[in-house]
Formats: structure tokens, sequence, C-alpha cells
């Protein structure tokens, strides 16, 4: 027999008192005489000796009620066959996985659930302990100290889940770190409740456990249920228009093992539900479905996508922004003198766009930070700082249109193409015009540019010179019948680059008053727009975005509702940077919440941000209790549990590793001991 508890021994030495007062009985005796004393003699005798028993009765019943007492605070163990017997300076670390895919449900309750339950059952074990650790996804200060039993449950009648999820290793290098700080010389025990989540639990194949402690691991889970969720959502173009048809494709994948038959998926705007659409889904399969919407109003749009999918719920909406109609900045570098001016023509009379000319021998080249599309045209030449600028402008995302001037200097507009992925420029005769060959209807390009009941033959297409030719690295977007490539789009890192084989002029063919220039040009424009993301997740570390110019100490901040952050954040130039943060950055009465948060400066809305929970809590794939057996195959400290579900896990842990209880046992003694000497004093006369 062991004693979890040793040092309530030295209490034994309290059954001294009922034995001091048992042998020093201090009152004093009277003698009384009587005339005949022959007959009280004889019962004199006998009345000593009874009473004599009677003190010894009562004197055993009471120090063996004090000796159970004793043993019963000192809390006595039958050890058990793995011999992991602890003391008060064992240090007992319980991680609970309070991440989204503990929502999941085993007959009608949460894994959650089922694991806070549990654990206060195991904490009947432990009920006087006071070196006990509640460790959970949100690493909250609180939780790298020690606490007691009492604070513990308490702690579990208020956990929620969390948003961030946690690796395993990092789980047990976080209970190291308070085990270092609270070192005791008994055995440390750590326990985990979890559901193995194999997407997020990080690589336990190299997990090594402190031979001097024991880690004890509970699975919380059952065979995997369906599960639905929104892999990803985009548009067919980066550019939405209002009144205009637009696309929106959504991405659902199933992480069940059952068919998923025509899943209502939902599509709304601005609170407003604007389309549906049936998906089915193979076991562990994915599918695509495509949204035609309107919108009207310029600004930003809240999109959200749902469908009802039981019993796990926290990815069963997804929320996106759209920019409907954001103005495109086109700006237009010219040279020799166009009195065509086709290009501004096309810019400069529609509110879409916001369009600056300039001429390049005083051009600001400041103008490309704010700028989507940059015009080139009729310039002799590009080198020296334009040229410097516009690589990098093509480079961070831009595009660029180069209109060639009718006499082109080729070796500085090669050396300048070259650098921008557009090689082999050459120059070429412009005696006579070429007629252009009819668009390819099926390119992506002019995906919405032709109606589908134009036959193509009837197009009446241009007449062109061009001045130069060149080997695109990329679509060809119009050829000549010859068979040369006549505008061509090329790109470079995030960049686009076009190219345009003759100068826009009425001597050099047709293009420019062609039907076909517009929405050519228009299409370039539209295109040249730096997508911007629909939506971000909140397991990303940074997200970038493009802001107003604003000075270095500019505070901005995200809102939604009453939950303000301010993250930390990097401001260069126009690119915003900042870091999401964690659960444990967050206070007590913040939580980040799956929707639409603005982006403020001084309390000017600059943005609307729409953030999702990552899907690699929507995968249901667990580890089993064999595999996680393999993988801990070489560490004998390390214990896996078949089912927290066994109703009989508390009594097989105790069992195990704890051996067998005695404490009630003396408690129960105590109480009869009390309870005889109370019967002897009364009854026995």
């Amino acid at each position: 027999m062991q004693f979890l508890f040793p040092t309530f021994l030295w209490s034994l030495l309290a059954v001294s008192i009922p034995i001091a007062i048992h042998l020093f009985n201090f009152r004093r005796t009277r003698r009384i005489y009587f005339s005949n004393v022959s007959l009280l003699k004889n019962v004199e005798m006998e009345t000593s000796s009874f009473r004599r028993l009677k003190q010894y009765l009562i004197l055993a019943t009471r120090v063996l009620a004090i000796i159970a007492l004793v043993l019963a605070f000192a809390q006595p163990y039958l050890p058990s066959q793995n011999k992991t017997g602890t003391n008060a300076q064992s240090v007992t670390s319980v991680y609970i996985d309070n991440s989204f895919s503990m929502q999941n449900e085993d007959n009608n309750q949460r894994y959650l659930d089922i694991a806070t339950g549990k654990i206060d059952q195991l904490l009947t074990l432990f009920r006087n302990a006071t070196r006990l650790q509640l460790l959970t996804n949100d690493f909250s200060p609180d939780e790298q100290q020690l606490t007691t039993t009492d604070r513990v449950k308490d702690r579990l009648t208020t956990l929620k889940l969390s948003h961030t999820p946690r690796s395993l290793p990092t789980i047990y290098k976080r209970q190291e770190n308070l085990m270092a700080r609270y070192t005791g010389s008994g055995k440390n025990q750590l326990f985990w409740f979890s559901d193995f989540q194999k997407s997020t639990a990080g690589d336990l194949g190299n997990l090594k456990i402190d031979s001097l402690n024991k880690l004890y691991l509970v699975p919380v889970q059952t065979t995997a249920s369906q599960n639905v969720y929104v892999d990803s959502v985009w548009l067919n173009t980066p550019f939405v228009r209002e009144f205009q048809n637009n696309i929106l494709y959504v991405r659902v994948s199933n992480a069940g093992n059952n068919d998923v038959k025509n899943l209502v998926v939902k599509l709304f705007l601005d609170d407003v539900q604007v389309s549906t659409a049936p998906v089915s889904l193979a076991p562990k399969g994915s599918a695509t479905t495509a949204f035609n919407f309107n919108v009207r109003g310029k600004g930003f749009k809240r999109g959200r996508v749902t469908f009802d999918d039981l019993p796990i719920t926290f990815d069963n909406e997804y929320f996106f922004v759209l920019n409907a109609s954001p103005l495109i900045r086109v700006v237009h570098f010219s040279g020799q003198s166009n009195p065509a001016r086709a290009v501004e023509n096309v810019y400069s009379n529609d509110s879409l766009f916001t369009f600056r000319s300039l001429n390049a021998t005083n051009a600001d080249v400041g103008l490309l930070k704010q700028a989507d599309l940059v015009v080139l045209e009729s310039l002799e030449r590009v080198e020296g700082t334009l040229r410097t600028e516009i690589e990098n402008f093509v480079k961070k995302g831009g595009s660029v249109l180069v209109i060639p001037p009718s006499n082109p200097d080729i070796v500085s507009y090669g050396s300048f193409l070259a650098a921008l992925g557009v090689g082999g420029l050459i120059e070429r005769p412009s005696n006579e015009g070429i007629p252009l060959a009819n668009p390819e209807r099926n390119s992506p390009f002019f995906s919405d540019v032709f109606e589908q009941s134009v036959r193509q033959e009837n197009l009446e297409l241009p007449i062109v010179k061009p001045v130069w030719q060149w080997q695109p690295n990329g679509a060809k977007i119009l050829n000549l019948r010859s068979g040369d490539v006549f505008l061509s789009q090329s790109s470079l890192q995030r960049g686009k680059v076009y190219v345009v084989a003759n100068p826009l002029t009425d001597s050099f063919g047709s293009f420019a008053q062609n039907a076909l220039f517009v929405p050519v040009m228009y299409k370039i424009a539209a295109q040249s727009v730096r997508e911007q993301r629909t939506a971000f997740s909140f397991d990303e570390n940074t997200i970038s975005l493009t802001v107003p110019e604003a000075p270095q100490n500019t505070v901005f901040k995200l809102k939604k509702g009453k939950i303000e952050l301010i993250p930390v954040q990097r401001l260069n130039g126009n690119q915003l940077t900042l870091e999401m943060p964690k659960s444990n950055q967050l206070g007590t009465d913040q939580e980040m919440e799956s929707g639409y948060y603005e982006l403020q400066k001084e309390g000017q809305i600059l943005q609307l941000l729409a953030f999702n929970h990552d899907n690699l809590e929507s995968q249901l794939d667990y580890f089993s209790p064999a595999e996680l057996r393999q993988l801990f195959n070489n560490q004998p400290n390390v214990q896996v549990f078949d089912n927290i579900a066994d109703g009989d896990f508390i009594k097989e842990f105790q069992k195990q590793n704890i051996g067998l209880s005695l404490w009630k046992y003396f408690l129960w003694a105590a109480l009869a001991f009390l309870l005889a000497e109370i019967l002897i004093i009364r009854f026995v006369k």
C-alpha cells in the first residue's frame, strides 16, 4: 500500500492524546466507610474489572478512529501494475482540444461536451490536488500556472470553441514550459483529450516525450460523419460591373465518406438571396457550381454562400466581399502627336475610368503607384527613369499597353520589351495593308465580347499596316491573316504586357475606327484591374492590402460590431501588411467570428474585408487509436485509450495507472469506530 499524500501520516501522533487521557486520570477518589462491607467488597471487585474493560474498549475505538481518519487524508492506494504512483509534487496537465472540429457529435452530444464530462470525472481522482493545469487552444495567460481541482472544474463550465487550431507538438511544448517552472520530485502526468484530426495534429512521428513524464492519449471520436464545406470562391473576371451579368464560381467539398445528393447551395448579396444551385458530391469529392448575378449600385457588396449541413455547422457559411464597379485608373504617356486621340476617346468618356494623359518628356512617374493600366503610345524610345518605373510597375501587378510610333527605335524597344518578357522584336515595312483574321471567340479574352447571335463571317474586320513584329510569350489576342500576331498578351510575374503591331493613326490602318477597337480596349482595361481577394482566413499569418498613402504613424483598425482590433501592422507606401491576431492575443470579451470586418483609418472606412475560418478543421480525417499506438510504439511512457465514450474509462485509468484507491474505506472505518464508541458509552453498563 502506498500513499498519495504521505506527509499526512505525521498526524498519527494524535493517537497519543486519547492514550494520555486514559493513562493519566487526574480525578481524585473519595473513601466511604460502611458498617458491613462483606457484601460490598465482592461488588466493588466486579465493577472495577468491568469498568477497566469498558475503558479499554473506548480507548481502542478512539485510537482506531484517529488512525483511520489520518489514513483517509493520506489517500492510500494499491499501486497499479504500471507502477506510476504519483505524489503531492507531481504536476498533472490536462489538454482539451476545443477547436471547431470538436463540434462533431456522437449520439447527439458534442465531442467537446463529452470530453469536458470525462475530465470532470477524472478530476475526482485528484480532488485535493493543487498542482493542476488545464490547457486549451486559447493559450491564455491563466493556463500557464498551476491551479486547484475546483478552479479547473469551474473553467470547464465556461469553455468555448476556439478559432485557432494548435498542433500537438505545440501543445506538448507548452506543457513542458509549465513543468520546467514547477519541477517536483514525482512523475508528471499529461492528458490529451482530442479528436486527433490529421490535418491539424502536426508531426507526431518525431514527437519525443520525456521519459520522466507519462502521457495519456484519450481519443474523442467515432466514425467520420458527413461534412460539406466551401473550398473557395472566385469570379470569372476580377471586375464586377453593375447592371451586367457576372459569374461567381463556388467550389464545394465533401469531407465525409457518404454521397451527398442535391445539396442546395444559396447565394446572398447584401442579405438578399439572389440564386440557388443543387450540388451532388461523391465521398471525399468536390464540385464547382456557377452563379449568375447582377448588382445595383457601386461599392462593396456583402456576399455569402450558405447551405444546411449537420452536425458540423461552423463551416456552413462562407463570407466574401465584391467591389462593384471600381474605378479603373488609366495613365496615358504619349510621344508623337495623334490628332485622332483614339485612346483618350475610349477611356475619358466613361465614368468607369479615371484617365490622365501626359507627354512622356515631362511625365510624372509617381502616378504609376495609383494606376491600373499604363498606355505607352508613340514614344520614340523608352529609357531612363520611365523605363525602370514601368518595369517595377508591371512586376508588382500593373498592366502596360505598348502602341508603337511610326518609326520605332527597334534597339531601345527591343531591350525594353525583352525585359518585360516579349522577345524577338524586329522592324516590319508597312507598305501595304493586311486585314485582321477573325478573332478566336473561344478565347477567354473574348468570352463576353460577342453575342451568340452574331455570325463570325459577318464581322467587318479592319485593315492594318504593322510597323514591327515580335515573338509573343503568351496569348495571341488578334492575328493578321498572314498568320503573324497583331495584339498579344504576355505575363511578367504579377503583371500583364499588351503589345500592338501598328500606331492608331489613319495612315496605319482602320483598327482605331473599327467596331472591334472599343471592346478590345475595354477588355484590356478590365483585365488590368488588380484582382482583389474576395475573402481571407483567420489562420493566415499576414494579409496585404492596397490603401491610400498615409503617414507612417497612421493606425489602421479592424472593426466588426463591438469588436475592434488593432493588429500589428506595417505600412510601405500604399501597401499595408497586417498580422492576424491569435486566440491568446484577444481580450476576454473578444472573439474572432466569421463575417465582415471594416478596415478603418481614423474612423473612416477604407475597405470591407471578409474573414472565414480555415477549412483544415473541416476535413474529417482522424488518427485511430491503433495509428496513435503505432506512432508512439517506441515510447512506453505513452498510453493510448481506445475510446473516451467507454463508460468505464475512469475506472480503467484508475486500475491501470493509479491503482485501487482506499481512502474512502478508511473514512467509513473512522465513522464506524466513532459509532462503536458511542454505542459502548451508551449501552454498556
